[in-house]
């Protein structure tokens, strides 16, 4: 029992820095660390360099070209007016009621597109943050707003998501992305439904108690006022170049390479090359190319709108994407050390013992997801430990293999949003605000979306749809 309350420790203790402000890259190392202090002092170092910062580094290897290129994309789009023209034809349209609304739909679009949740951080936060100050909607609600169109039902509810949390349990369950495509419709309603209702009721409230966008704010989207507007269909062509490209790179990298080709890179006889697994890299260089073209594109159509500030531009966003980078990071490395202690076995193996298949796979979904304050973490610790005893489970009390997808799919996303997950980190550096200005709201989405497993849990047993 002590060593699952070292592991509950360590993670509320991260929770409460997190949520007080303090650098997670700091705080996360000493979190872990204090966990392993506390279960065997002889493996801190060892466990700091082979389990730490071994995860750590895996994951800026991976993913730290797709912070930089996001945040510099994001970044331009900004500077160059397209923001603005795109925020101006969206209030011309629709009118301010629906501002939150756009924002949504637009981030729900660029996921369900297979662009990375964290380049739709960076995407989005100019078009917010403008269309927000323009209605003098309080700043504090961009992150959930954010939130809600990118980290819950475009990522692992809507049915053909392309989103890693959609695409794990296919090796597990033998399904495709379209698993339960019924349940994962009514799952997605209930999320964006609940989401954009609590939305509008707080916007209503704070604006109703004299609360506008504010001022002083940190990391503040550039004025360009003085500038004429951009034609909206020009400033929306780069947000189709990033979710076109990137399906049209992942095929053409796939067929030129071969679907589970190994490639050896090396460039001559004498050096023994470095081996790099296709299948494994393919969307991820997808990602990184079509953000590569969509800068280039975007360099073209606002030329003489950024010559004059992109170096000092591009500056900020790199450095930017320096912080987000490091604290997601960081998160991953907590993440995995938790997960090696007798503490995190514990409670695997107690989830183990709910009969219900179903209920048994949501709970430890979720309960797995938010220990590591990750969605993927989450899921792949809780199939790759349990995956057989689920299938067996199902097939035992007659449960589609479909069913079971879609349900841990929908359960990834639900209490990983915690204060310590890399996502929310990244959104508040990216948004400049804190948790304590803003992760109220994203708490309660983060409860929607817990429930909207159970709920369609709910559903397949009283009606049999899948």
């Amino acid at each position: 029992m002590s060593s699952l309350f070292i592991c509950l420790a360590s993670l509320g203790f991260l929770m409460y820095v997190a949520y007080r402000g303090f650098s997670v890259i700091l705080f996360a190392p000493i979190a872990a660390l204090g966990a392993v202090l506390l279960t065997d002092p002889s493996m801190v170092a060892p466990a700091y360099s082979g389990i730490f910062m071994d995860k750590m580094v895996s994951l800026l290897k991976l993913y730290f070209p797709v912070f930089m290129l996001g945040a510099v994309f994001g970044k331009l789009i900004e500077v160059s007016g397209f923001a603005r023209a795109i925020v101006s034809a969206i209030s011309r349209v629709f009118g301010s009621s629906y501002s939150i609304t756009c924002i949504v739909v637009v981030g729900g679009v660029l996921t369900y597109g297979g662009v990375s949740l964290f380049v739709v951080v960076f995407a989005i936060y100019p078009f917010a943050a403008e269309l927000f100050r323009q209605n003098d909607i309080p700043k504090r609600l961009i992150p959930a707003t954010i939130a809600l169109g990118a980290f819950t039902f475009t990522m692992d509810s809507l049915p053909g998501s392309p989103q890693i949390q959609n695409i794990i349990p296919t090796s597990f369950f033998g399904t495709d992305s379209y698993a339960a495509p019924v349940l994962g419709i009514i799952g997605s309603i209930f999320v964006a439904g609940c989401g954009l209702i609590y939305l509008e009721w707080r916007r209503r409230t704070l604006m109703a108690a004299g609360e506008g966008y504010g001022t002083g704010h940190t990391n503040e989207p550039s004025h360009v006022h003085d500038q004429a507007l951009v034609s909206p269909w020009i400033a929306i062509l780069p947000l189709l170049i990033v979710g076109i490209g990137n399906k049209l790179i992942l095929e053409l990298i796939l067929s030129s390479y071969g679907a589970g080709n190994q490639v050896l890179v090396t460039f001559r006889p004498d050096y023994p090359g470095v081996p790099q697994e296709v299948t494994k890299m393919a969307a991820i260089w997808a990602v990184e190319g079509a953000l590569t073209l969509v800068i280039l594109a975007t360099v073209v159509l606002a030329f003489s709108r950024i010559k004059y500030v992109f170096t000092e531009s591009t500056k900020v966003a790199v450095s930017g994407s320096l912080l987000a980078g490091l604290n997601t990071a960081s998160e991953y490395g907590f993440g995995a050390v938790i997960a090696a202690l007798p503490g995190f076995k514990m409670v695997a193996d107690s989830l183990s013992h709910i009969e219900n298949p179903l209920i048994n796979l949501a709970l430890s979904v979720n309960i797995l997801a938010g220990i590591t304050g990750s969605s993927s973490g989450g899921l792949s610790l809780t199939l790759g430990a349990l995956g057989d005893q689920f299938i067996a489970m199902a097939h035992q009390y007659g449960i589609p293999a479909e069913v079971m997808h879609r349900v841990a799919s929908i359960s990834a996303g639900g209490m990983d949003t915690l204060p310590h997950n890399g996502a929310i980190i990244t959104l508040m550096a990216v948004t400049g605000l804190t948790h304590r200005q803003s992760y109220g709201d994203i708490f309660v989405l983060t409860i929607f979306k817990t429930l909207a497993a159970f709920v369609v849990i709910a559903v397949f047993y009283l009606t049999g749809w899948v």
